[in-house]
């Protein structure tokens, strides 16, 4: 019977997708469980509660229902005491209400986040709404950080989406003793609004588990995010408590198994090291960072790249002065070798040449003295470049932000399974070529221009040294999403070690 209805429900939430854009999707986060993931979680719950303790089960956020259905295939009847589940978009409650209640689900239609808790259940299983802050309004995040804070002493951010919030509300429904777990992204371990998350977890609940699906294997085919499973016991936690990593394979066959004290987990700004790596040593005087050698800032952002960026022969065909254009280094994908390159100009030579509209005049001069480039700018608010978010936001929606050239770059974003194996390339920049934010630029420090000064040639061999950086030290202060996309921002490159010769 359920795995027939099971069967009904996936048909069902197939279509129910498909009568939504990919766009609404997104942006209500809806995102479903798959069916056999669901079931691999119901049966690692049962794990973790005691033998003859029938189940409360609630689910915050129920969707179609998959979660249900998997306790219902791995519970018998007589080891489920109620079953509740709260569901916000009629789309699916309706349909969910329909296959489930005659299977003995209480369905709630409203917010999770709004209602009156009720810590009655011992079993709490979901899978939020991954809604990103930026879709989330002004008034609704402050009514979520209240909620938050009130039910678990922690405040995030205004940075935190959707799901933050009901992790961090979900202990006020708990029993003692109850356990949670929560399918959600893993980018909370690494990111500075997952602070507060970190901080609950440890000071607020036992947390038992971290399982990190391997980056490669998305979860979501239409989310590209990297998941993890959290799992956490309703109890004040023991002092410097072991918690359980796993990374890649299955919640019951994963592919690495690492412990790690609390204690080392609080030291810890990136949790997703674990269980591939150990806890770090502790730092040492002496040790050279990067950012002891350079001062690193991202690329500049033009606000519309396939205006402000041209080639050559648009150049040439609208006649733009060169006063008011810059070199800048195309996307990393198009550049194949890791030096750049240069003639006497300081103009690229081994990669395809482009510019930067940066006209430092007004229109009214631009107007007079350079009619076809005035133009060119005329088409651009036609096309409404001057209305894009960070166009409108400027003096003059066409300057551009002053970043010089780098004698060394790296790639902002990147894989592991590349040919060189490398998530993350150092270029050699000869050129004058500025670079967008697809780049980090790497600035000497007064320190390191002295000693650049006095010996040039140390400029290569420690763009030779920055290439030999293991790849796992990288990924280590970086961020990894879906489809194991690695991403580093500026903090993080300045922390990563360096052996100087």
């Amino acid at each position: 019977m359920i795995e027939e209805l099971e069967s009904s429900r996936i048909e069902i939430q197939a279509h129910l997708d498909g009568l939504k854009t990919q766009e609404e999707r997104n942006r209500l986060g809806q995102f479903a469980t798959p069916s056999l993931l669901a079931r691999d979680i119901l049966f690692h719950a049962k794990e973790f509660l005691p033998a003859n303790e029938r189940v409360r089960f609630l689910d915050p956020a129920l969707g179609s229902g998959a979660f249900f259905a998997a306790l219902k295939r791995v519970f018998k009847a007589d080891e489920i005491e109620s079953s509740s589940a709260f569901e916000i978009d009629p789309h699916y409650g309706g349909p969910a209400e329909e296959l489930w209640v005659k299977q003995g689900l209480k369905i709630t239609h409203g917010d999770f986040t709004q209602a009156e808790p009720d810590p009655a259940f011992n079993l709490i299983i979901c899978n939020p709404p991954y809604v990103r802050h930026h879709h989330l309004k002004g008034d609704e995040k402050k009514r979520l950080q209240q909620s938050s804070l009130t039910a678990s002493g922690h405040k995030p951010t205004g940075l935190a989406g959707l799901y933050v919030h009901f992790l961090l509300q979900c202990q006020a429904w708990m029993a003692p003793g109850a356990i949670a777990g929560w399918l959600i992204p893993s980018e909370f371990m690494d990111v500075n609004y997952g602070k507060e998350v970190k901080k609950y977890l440890l000071d607020k609940v036992t947390l038992l588990q971290i399982h990190r699906f391997c980056p490669e294997d998305i979860q979501f085919t239409d989310a590209l995010v990297s998941s993890a499973v959290v799992w956490i016991k309703n109890e004040a936690p023991k002092s410097e408590h072991e918690v359980l990593f796993t990374f890649g394979g299955s919640l019951a066959k994963p592919d690495i198994v690492k412990s790690v004290s609390s204690k080392d987990l609080a030291k810890e700004a990136k949790w997703t090291r674990f269980p591939k790596a150990g806890v770090r040593e502790e730092e040492v005087d002496g040790v050279v960072r990067l950012s002891d050698l350079f001062s690193i800032k991202r690329g500049l952002a033009t606000g519309d790249n396939k205006f402000f960026v041209l080639n050559e022969q648009q150049v040439a065909s609208l006649n733009i002065p060169a006063t008011a254009l810059r070199p800048i280094l195309p996307s990393p994908r198009y550049v194949k070798d890791d030096e750049i390159k240069a003639d006497e100009e300081g103009l690229p030579t081994n990669v395809e040449r482009l510019f930067l509209l940066d006209p430092k005049m007004p229109e009214e001069e631009i107007q007079s003295k350079h009619p076809e480039l005035y133009r060119y700018l005329l088409e651009g608010k036609e096309k409404r470049v001057d209305q894009g978010y960070l166009c409108k936001g400027r003096k003059r929606w066409y300057d551009q932000e002053q970043r010089g050239p780098a004698p060394i770059v790296c790639t902002y974003m990147g894989r592991s399974d590349g040919k060189s194996g490398r998530p993350f390339r150092f270029l050699l920049n000869r050129s004058k070529a500025t670079m967008a934010n697809t780049y980090l630029a790497m600035y000497p420090t007064p320190a390191m221009q002295q000693r650049l000064d006095a010996d040039p040639s140390l400029l290569e061999k420690v763009w030779r040294q920055l290439n030999e950086i293991k790849p796992e030290v990288l990924l280590g202060e970086g961020r990894v999403y879906g489809g194991g996309l690695h991403k580093l921002e500026p903090k993080e490159l300045s922390k990563v070690p360096i052996e100087l010769d």
